[in-house]
């Protein structure tokens, strides 16, 4: 039975990919700290360590599983919070990930290293989108030079030490068990916001545009990268591919359709741009529809429908529970 390392696999993103990879029948072991990620998002039949990415006991656990394919989704993803406190992120999101690879180098040189990088920060405010993978990268906040950073380490450890690496450059991934206080995701916000009978807060003027996709089919995305078989790692860009839809979206039409699809009405209230944040972002996906056979396969709205039914079941549970 083939086995997988799933880093994050309590969050939202890792939980919908350790289900994928179990569906498929692989030995799924779940690495993630808790402190973001929920106990309740972990799939019964994966295998749960309680771990920060940063600790040696990680490394030890790559080490000893050799894994087929790790997929390394945990990191500090707030961008806020990498304005306000970038040693802490780059501690977790450069110093966890050498942790991994550098056990993966030592221990496992089969394994084939998939990264969760970010296609909506990476390439900054100085291309005109859509922004392909070979596009100069020009990162607005501590966050993304994080992800950048890792991504030159894998291309270093692929061409040195020959392992293989994969990057994937995610637009706003948003879906069900998205947590608007963990993970700071705007369409996780938003649902809350309306639920509560609450306005809707946007920073700027609400142009600024995303690329936002399913969580699903990057679920999906993430299996292909894992599964199929690449080209030579090479330089930083030969083994990096986008994961979006390929359309840019303004946060103020995004809103309206989640509204729509909530059939109900708040105020949209309007606050200042907030640092480090990129105005206009959507990827080209081309790559990834050639090389992976990969493409999304949810539209928006019907992303942001599956996305506020499951927070109103879920706000119906709680207060269920709460009576």
């Amino acid at each position: 039975m083939p086995t997988v390392i799933v880093t994050g696999g309590a969050g939202f993103i890792g939980s919908h990919l350790a289900e994928r990879f179990l569906r498929e029948g692989w030995a799924v072991h779940i690495i993630d700290n808790l402190a973001t990620g929920k106990r309740e998002n972990i799939p019964a039949n994966a295998t749960f360590h309680e771990l920060d990415i940063r600790d040696p006991k990680a490394a030890e656990l790559v080490a000893s599983l050799k894994p087929d394919v790790l997929t390394h989704l945990a990191a500090q993803m707030d961008v806020r919070r990498s304005v306000e406190d970038p040693m802490y992120d780059a501690s977790v999101n450069v110093l966890g990930s050498l942790n991994l690879l550098e056990a993966v180098r030592k221990q496992s040189p089969a394994t084939r290293v998939v990264f969760a990088s970010t296609g909506g920060a990476l390439y900054g405010d100085n291309t005109t989108p859509p922004n392909f993978e070979d596009f100069k990268k020009d990162p607005e906040s501590p966050y993304a030079i994080t992800k950048l950073s890792v991504e030159f380490y894998l291309a270093y450890y692929g061409r040195v030490h020959k392992l293989d690496t994969v990057a994937m450059r995610f637009g706003n991934v948003y879906g069900p068990r998205q947590d608007p206080h963990g993970e700071a995701g705007v369409v996780a916000i938003f649902c809350g916001r309306i639920l509560q009978g609450r306005p809707l807060t946007i920073f700027g003027d609400g142009r600024q545009t995303r690329d936002y996709v399913y969580v699903g089919d990057v679920a999906e995305a993430l299996w292909y990268a894992a599964t199929k078989p690449l080209p030579p790692v090479g330089l930083l860009d030969a083994r990096g591919f986008n994961v979006g839809t390929g359309i840019g979206t303004s946060v103020v039409d995004m809103a309206n359709v989640l509204l729509e699809e909530a059939g109900t009405q708040v105020p949209l209230e309007f606050a200042p741009k907030r640092p480090g944040e990129t105005q206009e972002s959507f990827v080209d996906i081309g790559k990834a529809g050639r090389l992976l056979g990969w493409k999304p396969r949810v539209t928006l709205r019907e992303g942001l429908a599956h996305s506020f039914r499951w927070a109103a079941e879920r706000n119906a549970a709680a207060a269920g529970s709460r009576a």
